[in-house]
């Protein structure tokens, strides 16, 4: 058995390698919602304006360009340009051209922002002790964080497009 794309030998999975696997996609869908779920109940905020908050906050001069923004929350610029409008209107972002070409778009965490994030921080972080990290204990976290690290390097490249493929 081949696979069509680079023609190396398909090894199948071990029982072992089919759990790990199945565990992990399960948990790279879960995790995302319960966090998600915590932060709308509790504070308002869904995850991904959150993370939007947390990265802003992180950045020098508290903002960023929207491109670099949008792949810090690994959304499009296009769901990160709805949600800074949403966080917009509520007064925890601001939307200003960027001064260097005058065409970018920055945004730019504000002090009600700030502030908002702080309030909503541990929430989140009991929401990640919670439903990861005590569910990881015991482990080596130092392998385990490198080896997901690895994965996550992986760059996705362009989006494909299903194509219809010809019976054998």
């Amino acid at each position: 058995m081949t696979s069509s794309s680079d023609e190396e030998p398909v090894v199948p999975l071990t029982p072992e390698e089919e759990a790990a696997w199945r565990a992990l996609s399960r948990a790279v869908v879960v995790i995302p919602r319960v966090l998600d779920a915590d932060l709308l109940e509790s504070q308002g905020l869904n995850g991904t304006e959150y993370s939007v908050l947390m990265n802003l906050s992180e950045a020098p001069g508290r903002s960023l360009r929207m491109s670099e923004l949008a792949g810090y929350v690994s959304i499009t610029v296009s769901g990160v340009s709805r949600v800074v409008e949403r966080l917009s209107r509520r007064g925890l972002v601001e939307r200003v051209r960027a001064e260097s070409d005058g065409r970018g778009q920055i945004a730019k965490l504000t002090p009600a922002g700030l502030e908002r994030l702080e309030e909503a921080w541990p929430t989140h972080l009991a929401g990640v002790r919670r439903h990861v990290m005590d569910h990881l204990r015991g482990i080596d976290l130092a392998a385990f964080a490198e080896a997901v690290s690895r994965i996550a390097r992986t760059e996705p490249g362009p989006p494909v497009r299903r194509t219809l493929r010809a019976p054998h």
